[in-house]
């Protein structure tokens, strides 16, 4: 999970950064934990997957 995303994201490590969180949240869905800690995490890396997509207009 990336600590800060900001207005100012830097598009260039978009690639590297999406594969990274996208990994992440396979992981975490993998290990079917319905805890509210890791619900939250769940929502977060999706929020952020979300938010390089559209700031560097990514299509799925």
């Amino acid at each position: 999970m990336l600590d800060n995303l900001e207005s100012d994201y830097d598009c260039a490590s978009a690639g590297e950064d999406l594969h990274q969180l996208k990994q992440e949240l396979a992981a975490l869905r993998g290990q079917g934990a319905e805890d509210k800690e890791t619900q939250e995490r769940i929502h977060r890396l999706e929020n952020q997957i979300s938010f390089i997509m559209n700031k560097c207009d990514i299509n799925h």
